[in-house]
């Protein structure tokens, strides 16, 4: 008896199958532009915060030029800091914070910071320096020693800066202001490498006379203020990596298509201080144009 032969139907494969392949990888492609587009587009109350947040990292303070020490004792790094230094330098910071308060010494001490680092100005006259002279007074050692105990924290470069009003002087010793604000940061210098027995190779003493006023030179009171000597406390060479980077970023952020190319941009409400340029600068007590007014002999700034 012969078997029944089977036959076999050959089932026709779907052709369309590959649609589900490809309307996954649109999905997906639609899916990474619109991150992408929502990363690049940024409001600008989002970049307010973030330019806010990156000033604060830069400088200590969100509006650029605050304290360095706030009331509630917290502090931003921006020195580089290992976790032992930054402990020990908060702690010393305060302590300098403290005397200057206690001691009504607020119009001639002040503690701010910049792109170059931190920031202690010292005014010259009633405290460290009689007018026209670069001897340290003996009434400016409290505080010269407290700030000594910062720049003992940590190793990072100090660059002291001297700095007079545009009164001109003439003097067998000082005949212009470049010698004296040379010679008064030299004053410092020894001090800090002499009495405080601190390494001579982190420091620089550099004499700017009177080019880089930090208001005015209109009335009397503003020449005092511009008659001073800045303690500058340097980044280190990894935390000034890190601000480049920083800014390199922020460059690549747009606001409503317009490029960001620097913090002095941001739509925000804080400044930070461009302190790089060092146009007329002595490093030492080096000889140097007077300004056009006639010398008066025994005064200076």
């Amino acid at each position: 008896m012969r078997r029944p032969r089977r036959t076999f139907t050959e089932t026709t494969q779907n052709q369309d199958r590959w649609l589900l392949t490809y309307a996954d990888m649109i999905t997906l492609l639609a899916a990474f532009f619109l991150m992408l587009y929502s990363m690049s587009v940024m409001s600008k109350g989002k970049f307010s915060q973030l330019a806010q947040s990156v000033r604060k990292s830069f400088s200590g303070s969100a509006t650029g030029g605050g304290k360095l020490i706030p009331e509630s004792g917290t502090a931003v790094n921006q020195l580089g800091l290992s976790t032992h230094e930054y402990r020990n330098y908060t702690r010393a910071m305060q302590n300098l914070r403290q005397y200057v308060e206690q001691n009504s010494l607020t119009a001639s001490v002040s503690m701010t910071s910049d792109e170059r680092g931190v920031v202690i100005s010292l005014i010259a006259d009633n405290m460290l320096f009689d007018r026209g002279k670069a001897d340290v007074q003996p009434a400016s050692l409290p505080v010269l020693e407290r700030v000594a105990d910062v720049l003992k924290t940590n190793n990072n470069q100090v660059t002291i800066e001297g700095h007079t009003c545009d009164l001109p002087i003439q003097t067998p010793q000082f005949p212009s202001n470049w010698e004296l604000s040379s010679a008064r940061a030299g004053s410092l210098l020894r001090y800090f490498t002499g009495e405080q027995a601190l390494p001579a190779g982190r420091f620089i003493a550099a004499g700017y006379a009177d080019t880089k006023p930090r208001v005015s030179n209109t009335t009397a009171a503003n020449r005092a203020r511009n008659r001073r000597v800045d303690i500058v406390i340097m980044k280190t060479e990894a935390q000034r990596e890190v601000d480049l980077a920083m800014r390199s970023e922020l460059r690549r952020i747009t606001v409503n298509g317009v490029a960001v190319t620097s913090l002095d941009q941001a739509p925000a409400d804080g400044r930070t201080a461009d302190s790089t340029a060092d146009h007329g600068v002595t490093e030492t007590a080096t000889g140097g144009e007077n300004t056009g007014r006639q010398a008066e002999p025994q005064s200076g700034p």
